[in-house]
């Protein structure tokens, strides 16, 4: 029997990718110029990059935790199809030309753009704030394994006893940054969140939110052990303009404090309860102080993906953290 039918008729009315795809297309629009400048006139048909961007944004939605299981998916999965504006007929793609072309895409930045266009198209439809911010970081564990974290410079040992996963023993070996690093993936930093939290190969986000609707500004990937503080500062002089900025206790720093003020910021960071807090009553005694300790919490979304909508979230949506080669898609989408 013949179907006459197309992927787009396969998917619900309401279904959130809809809106998403339509903000995507509009951002994607306006990188056009950027794409026709990355792609030479002549040489074999590659992944169009306005799919390389779109597949991104579905493996971090939907979880797919490879290029290899998602283009297996692609053969079959209608919505997918609908997303990326393929037919029914057509093939999908090679994994490891997937591969290869996305990460052509991050050396151009182009995904940061991709990012940028999204934030734009909020703050012209009113969204985006520049008064009041919230900055929080994370940690992204990095898709290496701690037997990979050895010494630089290897003693000489017996052969391992199976070379595919070898047991090793570290009792009694002190692992530092500076003397030891992953054998498979070299830039990972050996870190941890706080004193009495075990330590991991991981890298660190840090997410500059603003607080009226709580929509993603920019974020900053880096070092596992880079500071907090440091990035929370660069990030307040690219965007806001006075004002003032939410935090937790991590930011409770007179070196964080007073480059706010600097800035002409408010620091309406949580105060320290163990030690001698870098604010006083000046700053907590007012009622946008309360504000924004309540507001600061909805960063987490942004790591940890949506809380269940209410009448202020139900426009937002969130997504789980991907490894540092998707972190400049996912990040589009709490803004989206």
């Amino acid at each position: 029997m013949l179907s006459l039918q197309s992927p787009e008729q396969r998917v619900p009315k309401n279904h959130p990718l809809r809106r998403i795809k339509e903000l995507a297309d509009a951002a994607l629009a306006e990188l056009s110029p950027v794409f026709d400048e990355m792609y030479a006139s002549r040489g074999r048909p590659s992944v169009p990059p306005e799919r390389l961007l779109k597949g991104s944004l579905l493996m971090a939605f939907y979880t797919v935790r490879s290029e290899r299981l998602f283009c297996e998916q692609l053969d079959y999965n209608l919505m997918f199809r609908w997303f990326l504006d393929m037919n029914m007929v057509e093939e999908s793609f090679d994994h490891s030309t997937f591969s290869l072309n996305r990460q052509r895409l991050m050396e151009h930045e182009v995904a940061g753009r991709f990012f940028s266009s999204v934030v734009e198209q909020a703050r012209r439809a009113g969204l985006m704030s520049d008064d009041h911010f919230t900055v929080d970081g994370t940690l992204i564990d990095a898709w290496a394994s701690m037997k990979s974290f050895q010494k630089k410079q290897p003693d000489k040992q017996d052969p391992p006893d199976d070379p595919g996963n070898p047991s090793v023993d570290f009792r009694g070996e002190r692992r530092r940054n500076d003397t030891h690093e992953s054998r498979t993936d070299p830039e990972a930093e050996l870190a941890r969140k706080s004193p009495g939290q075990p330590s991991r190969l991981a890298f660190s986000g840090h997410a500059l939110m603003e607080n009226r609707n709580g929509l993603l500004v920019d974020l900053r990937i880096g070092r596992g052990n880079e500071s907090e503080r440091e990035v929370a500062l660069t990030l307040l002089r690219a965007h806001a303009d006075g004002g003032t900025v939410a935090g937790d206790r991590g930011y409770d720093r007179h070196g964080f404090v007073a480059g706010c003020r600097e800035l002409g910021i408010t620091p309406h960071v949580a105060q320290y309860e163990h030690r001698a807090s870098a604010i006083d009553g000046r700053t907590t005694r007012h009622p946008g102080y309360v504000v924004s300790q309540r507001i600061r919490k909805r960063v987490e979304e942004i790591f940890n993906g949506p809380a269940p909508p209410t009448n202020e979230t139900a426009y937002r949506h969130g997504s789980r953290s991907e490894q540092l080669s998707q972190a400049s898609c996912w990040i589009a989408s709490p803004a989206i």
